[in-house]
Formats: C-alpha cells, structure tokens, sequence
C-alpha cells in the first residue's frame, strides 16, 4: 500500500493505494470521478487523458491510464468534472455548438487535450490542432468539427467570452 497525496479538481485527498494503481483507477475507482474513460489501456486512444499541473507549475496532459497514481504525488489532477466546475468551459461549448460530439466517449479527453493547447496557443491553426490532437482517438469520425470547436474556443477566450 501507499499513501497517496494529491489535488483533484481543487480538492485535497489523501488515499491508500495500491502500488500498481493508475491514476485512472483512483480517479474513478476511489474518487467516482468517472468522466475520465478507460478505452484501451494503453494509451493509444486518449480517451483517458487528464490535465496534471506539477509543484512547480507545469501543466502537462497524461494517458491516466498509463500513469501511475503515485507518480502524481502533490500535483493537481483536473479532470472533465473539474473543468466545468465553475461553469461550462469555451471548449464545452463550441463542441456542442459544432456538434463535436456523437457517442461521447472520446469526449471528455478530446476536450482536456484541447484546451491544453489553447492554454499554449490560444490561436492554433488545424495544423497546430491536428498535431496537438493526433493521441485521442475519436471512433466516430467527427475530426473537422472537433478542430472547428477548437478554433472557435480559441477565439472566444481571446476575446474574454
């Protein structure tokens, strides 16, 4: 077992933990944030991906299911329950608006990708976003309208909406 401390979505937790657990399986195993989706387990579809922001200020997204729960010790984990936490986020919006969204699934870590790099670049070109995007897998094909929300994000917080 390990002690495990870390913030989600704002809030402090302290957990026992397997060793081998994954941030995913504390996500929605010990927190029941289940936003977060396990599609293939191996990183390969992004359907699982997360914000974590380190001590030092870093912000990075991870493959939760990939990442090891400990290895996130003291950062700050935002999930999509945690995005939307003080209203529904630009990016939110725009998927809804552009109908980015047809089963959902890949939706949450589309999204978490996203604004990722709108937080870098908040006037990303489809190259900038297509590459920004290549690890999450949408099944259903909505890649035009996933990159038309993305812009559209972009230029509503840009010009503070």
């Amino acid at each position: 077992m390990t002690h495990l401390e870390l913030t989600v979505n704002g809030t402090s937790h302290a957990l026992d933990i397997s060793d081998h657990e994954t941030l995913l399986g504390v996500l929605r195993d010990h927190l029941s944030l289940t936003g977060t989706k396990l599609s293939c387990g191996r990183g390969e579809c992004g359907a699982c991906t997360v914000l974590v922001r380190e001590r030092d200020g870093s912000r990075r997204t991870v493959y939760s299911c990939l990442t090891l729960a400990a290895a996130c010790e003291h950062a700050s984990v935002t999930t999509i329950e945690g995005l939307s936490a003080n209203g529904t986020h630009p990016l939110q919006q725009a998927f809804v608006a552009r109908d980015a969204v047809q089963c959902g699934f890949c939706t949450p870590g589309q999204i978490l990708a996203g604004v990722a790099l709108l937080e870098e670049n908040a006037s990303p070109t489809e190259a900038d976003i297509r590459a920004a995007m290549s690890g999450n897998l949408c099944r259903c094909g909505t890649y035009p309208k996933i990159v038309l929300a993305v812009q559209d994000a972009g230029r509503r917080m840009a010009s503070g909406g």
